[in-house]
């Protein structure tokens, strides 16, 4: 039976959030950031730290945790024959060296272009999208690959209410210490607070530890323009959970230990799966 959609408007969840209170930069160690407590059971909310993290959980829990890797998806080029800066803001790779992206301004950026990264690097745009992107295909000096190059003249993807200038250590930062398979143009934030040394305390006590991925896309970026939610019309984002990861879930639920997800990115991974 498909169950009757609730009604969401989205006006039910605008709040005031005054500026001042969104920080620039993120706590000098990851673990120190603010943790908020809900019980359940009581109502009480505690203040702690996320190092205290542990504490709610027990031996042979699972926590689980998305391993995706964000590439420096936001480039900024000159058109060729002009002084104009183009930021090219990289989707997706459609083959070798054919990326999908957005540009701005986009409406100053048609077929036949090139973008010049440098004297050496550079993109011709050779589509539009239905969307209202672009396809470019990227063209360099042959000994790198193009994730080498992305590399090297790409910048982290901080989120727009970020509006600081991106600095070096935004590198380092803006991805989590698990990382490992690259393809997200946000990192999945809650991950950002644990560090290896919360980890090793987590193991320590006897918490089991896994890991999806879910390449989180530009949909997290894009604002929801219709009243009614059920007419928001989501981008789709890959995804993978292992044999491994979902053997170790229905185990923890089988015999009844807490299985804790870390982030929203890896709750869309697990409730896409899931069976009831």
């Amino acid at each position: 039976m498909i169950s009757k959609k609730v009604k969401y408007k989205l006006a039910e969840f605008e709040f005031p959030l005054p500026e001042k209170y969104i920080s620039q930069y993120p706590s000098q160690r990851r673990d120190h950031a603010k943790l908020m407590v809900l019980h359940k059971d009581t109502k009480k909310i505690e203040h702690r730290k996320i190092f205290n993290i542990s504490d709610y959980i027990r031996k042979n829990d699972l926590i689980l945790f998305n391993n995706t890797k964000v590439y420096p998806a936001r480039l900024f080029a000159i058109k060729d024959h002009t002084d104009a800066t183009v930021e090219v803001f990289l989707l997706r790779e459609l083959e070798n060296n054919l990326w999908e992206a957005m540009v701005r301004p986009a409406r100053k950026v048609r077929i036949g272009n090139k973008l010049v990264f440098t004297p050496k690097i550079y993109c011709d745009v050779i589509d539009n999208t239905i969307s209202g992107g672009r396809v470019v295909r990227f063209e360099y000096e042959k000994g790198n690959s193009i994730h080498e190059i992305i590399e090297k003249i790409g910048t982290p993807p901080l989120p727009p209410y970020i509006k600081r200038p991106i600095e070096h250590r935004d590198k380092q930062r803006y991805q989590t210490v698990f990382a490992e398979k690259r393809g997200s143009v946000a990192a999945p934030t809650a991950g950002l607070h644990f560090t290896n040394r919360l980890l090793q305390k987590l193991e320590d006590k006897g918490v089991k530890i896994g890991f999806i991925t879910l390449h989180i896309g530009v949909g997290t970026f894009r604002p929801v323009q219709v009243e009614d939610l059920n007419r928001h019309q989501m981008d789709s984002e890959y995804f993978e959970v292992s044999p491994a990861t979902a053997l170790a879930i229905n185990e923890a639920k089988k015999k009844r230990r807490k299985v804790i997800v870390v982030g929203t990115s890896t709750a869309r991974a697990l409730e896409t799966v899931v069976v009831s």
